[in-house]
């Protein structure tokens, strides 16, 4: 079985040889002609000096100067000697000698006419030699400089290049083929192309490889994988023609591999790209589509429009304005004009009548102008939005209705609230009577019979006492529903001013206390005066009677930022609390401590508590047992 043989060991030269020593060329004209003149002159004098002149054969070494002087410096030297040979034997080889005289001219004519006519064909034979030999050598010097060039084509083509035997075996390769399957030449011209292909390539490729050596085809093309000397799989596109003998027979394949494995990555990253598009368009309810401008035709891609219930792919926009709703068509058809001309963006949302249901769509599109900047084409995505529109109208629906449920509601609490204040001042007015009536007669009768003693007048007063507990108790229920109620009204208040002026009430009042405090000036807020005023109260109140066992008692009101707020605060060294305890800080009428160790009811925080959070701020207490508290609170919209 005949195969292609493979490529010589050494390189081919890329350039011609120099002629030979015997050829004319290279060879200046002055050394060609001065041969000849000196081979000429040599050859006369060998003839004279070697035979007499009459001895015959006066031009034979004439002539043998003449074939010499051709053979070195071509025609015209060959043709300068026979005229020199001429000259020189008629001057000394015929009668009369040294003489140009001619003693029988037809004698000489013919002789002369006769060497002429030998040594004419003589340089003429040796010229035709030279120069078909010199065409000889430079068609193989091109022979060889073509075989080269297709040497160095084959080595470093960018594709793989490959001559396969017709029973599979590499006969040669280029270095880009080794390069591409990861083999060594060496490697390579042991192996077949079925040994480095993938197993499901062998058979498509065989079978196209038999329909080419049975004539079907005289070449083939087909995506095949090849498998690299470390095992990963290599794509290529490979072009396959056979080559025959002369006399048709099949000869050998040439292969040609272009690796395209990049291009198969970027396909399957495109195909996966498509596919999570396509997943991403399905669940978000996404169509794409495309129109033509001009002639208002529209296109959905890929089969999108089934994704809306679209009952076609392609419609006009005579279709498109019948499947809108009426309310929909004329402002659809105005912002289509304005995103048109480039006047705005086109992004709006319509409803649209689709099996006899009412359809919300929200569109976008862009459009590919020409260089006029009139639009040519657009380009768009459809969103099914029915779902969101519908939950949208329902939370509208909802809220309106909840709005309406909360009026419905503020009205009835403000009623219940109403009463339900109506019926503490009532009950407050009520319980008052009964208290006084108590009180009254307690003290009538320590007044009527002041006799009573011991036992009895211990009763009476202990009557006087719980009776006036219980009115301050009703006071201080007064006092905290009178804070919970009524409008908030802001002003600037100067916190320090109110601050100062009560700390020195507090001192007037108890002039046999020393107690130090200090006050921050220029503390300013907004609040309800009142309020401040009630709420400050009760705070400094708290720390002017816990401080009362205190040896040296400070009182501090100050502020500080805190979380992006701004805290006032009263901090004082007195008795303290345990944070344990702190939850009960702020209800009324718990107290952390016993009535006999400080005198109250227990509604002075709850109080402060409730009038901070008709502000809409919030209040907080540190403590520690024995050496004191601080009370921090902050109001919104404040002013510092």
């Amino acid at each position: 079985m005949a195969s292609h043989p493979t490529a010589p060991a050494t390189p081919v030269p890329t350039a011609p040889h120099s002629d030979p020593k015997w050829l004319p060329h290279g060879r200046g004209p002055w050394r060609r002609y001065g041969m000849a003149i000196m081979l000429t002159l040599l050859a006369i004098w060998l003839r004279t000096a070697l035979a007499p002149a009459d001895s015959g054969g006066r031009f034979i070494t004439a002539s043998l100067a003449v074939a010499l002087s051709a053979l070195y410096g071509g025609f015209g030297a060959g043709l300068l000697s026979t005229v020199i040979g001429m000259v020189l034997v008629n001057f000394f080889m015929v009668e009369p000698y040294l003489s140009m005289a001619i003693k029988d001219p037809v004698e000489a004519f013919w002789l002369n006419a006769w060497h002429l006519i030998n040594q004419l064909v003589v340089i003429g034979s040796i010229w035709m030699m030279q120069t078909q030999y010199r065409r000889l050598r430079e068609a193989h010097q091109e022979a060889k400089l073509s075989q080269q060039r297709f040497l160095d084509t084959f080595e470093h083509a960018a594709a793989g290049i490959s001559h396969v035997a017709l029973d599979g075996r590499l006969t040669r390769v280029n270095q880009t083929f080794c390069q591409l399957v990861g083999y060594t030449e060496e490697e390579l011209l042991r192996l077949d192309f079925q040994t480095i292909t993938h197993e499901d390539d062998i058979a498509p490729d065989k079978a196209l490889q038999l329909q080419t050596l049975s004539g079907q085809r005289t070449s083939f093309s087909m995506e095949k994988r090849y498998i690299h000397k470390d095992g990963h799989t290599v794509w290529a596109q490979l072009t396959v023609a056979l080559m025959r003998q002369p006399d048709g027979r099949p000869d050998y394949f040439i292969s040609v591999v272009q690796d395209i494995s990049g291009v198969k990555a970027t396909e399957a990253a495109l195909r996966t790209s498509e596919r999570l598009m396509r997943q991403a368009q399905t669940l978000a309810g996404f169509a794409s589509w495309e129109a033509d401008v001009t002639n208002l035709k529209f296109h959905a891609v890929g089969g999108s429009h089934l994704r809306l219930g679209l009952p076609s792919a392609v419609f006009t926009g005579q279709q498109l304005m019948a499947l809108l709703h009426p309310d929909d068509q004329a402002r659809f058809w105005s912002e289509w004009v304005l995103a048109l001309k480039g006047h705005r963006e086109y992004n709006a949302s319509y409803r649209a009548l689709i099996d006899g249901q009412d359809r919300w769509f929200s569109v976008r599109a862009e459009f590919e102008r020409d260089a006029d900047g009139r639009a040519v084409r657009a380009f768009g995505v459809t969103q099914d939005i029915t779902q969101r529109t519908l939950a949208e109208l329902e939370v509208q629906r909802l809220n309106a209705s909840l709005e309406q449920r909360i009026q419905e509601r503020t009205r009835e609490l403000k009623g219940a609230y109403d009463d339900l204040e109506s019926y503490s001042y009532a009950v407050a007015h009520d319980l008052r009577s009964p208290l006084r009536i108590i009180n009254g007669f307690a003290q009538a009768l320590l007044e009527d019979h002041p006799s009573l003693g011991g036992a009895s007048g211990g009763h009476l007063q202990r009557i006087m006492g719980a009776s006036k507990k219980m009115g301050e108790l009703i006071d201080g229920l007064l006092k905290l529903s009178q804070y919970a109620r009524g409008e908030v009204q802001r002003v600037p208040v100067n916190l320090s001013g109110v601050a100062t002026r009560q700390l020195e009430e507090l001192a007037a009042a108890d002039p046999g206390r020393q107690v130090h405090w200090t006050v921050e000036p220029d503390l300013q807020l907004q609040a309800d005066p009142a309020l401040i005023e009630a709420l400050m109260q009760n705070l400094l109140h708290n720390a002017w009677k816990y401080t009362a066992e205190a040896a040296d008692a400070h009182i501090r009101v100050f502020s500080q930022d805190a979380d992006g707020l701004r805290h006032y605060c009263v901090s004082d060294n007195g008795a303290g609390f345990d944070m344990s305890r702190a939850g009960k800080l702020f209800q009324p009428f718990q107290r952390l401590h016993p009535p006999h160790e400080f005198a109250g009811l227990g509604i002075g925080l709850a109080t402060a508590r409730r009038i901070v959070q008709r502000h809409g701020g919030s209040m907080r207490a540190e403590g520690t047992p024995g050496q004191g508290a601080t009370f921090c609170f902050t109001l919104p919209d404040g002013v510092e």
